[in-house]
């Protein structure tokens, strides 16, 4: 197996872990009676799994090992209602860095179609970055009446929703 490979497999740990940690901020925000927050998370949960889900399609179309993992349990816990959207800003951050180390990764070994598979994920991890900025700056200003928050998520949209046309497939098609 190469560093990619491996890394590959770890990464995909990672993308469920984020997954779980978002349904974790979703039921946080369900059981709060915020509907609105409680979506957003719920499809930030399904859009990690995807990735997860696409980067195990990229091994078995490279006819390579996929290690399903266990992951780390979820924080559930939260101080207040900007707490969780700061947890998933910095997981974002995080996930962007393990994302452009496997970029170098692809690279250092001289395979550019490992290296190209990981130009999607930049580009999402850079949307992904750039939404969760924003919804924590609302959060932030909006923390004494959280209700603005969920009238601002139910008109506009944060992020693309899960959406992306461009997404290369994932393992079990879009479930």
């Amino acid at each position: 197996m190469s560093r990619f490979t491996d890394a590959l497999n770890e990464q995909i740990a990672y993308e469920f872990g984020a997954s779980q940690q978002y349904i974790a901020i979703a039921v946080h925000y369900d059981a709060q009676t915020l509907p609105q927050l409680a979506a957003h998370f719920y499809r930030q949960a399904v859009e990690e799994r995807n990735h997860a889900m696409i980067m195990v399609q990229y091994l078995l179309d490279s006819d390579e090992n996929v290690v399903i993992p266990a992951v780390e349990a979820p924080q559930v816990a939260f101080g207040d209602v900007v707490e969780p959207v700061r947890l998933a800003l910095d997981q974002e951050k995080r996930v962007t860095g393990q994302i452009q180390q496997l970029a170098v990764t692809a690279r250092e070994e001289g395979d550019l179609v490992a290296e190209q598979f990981t130009h999607w994920f930049l580009s999402e991890q850079r949307e992904e970055v750039a939404s969760m900025s924003s919804l924590l700056d609302v959060v932030s200003r909006s923390q004494s009446d959280v209700m603005r928050v969920e009238d601002f998520l139910a008109r506009e949209t944060v992020g693309d929703a899960g959406v992306d046309a461009s997404a290369p497939p994932a393992a079990g098609g879009a479930l």
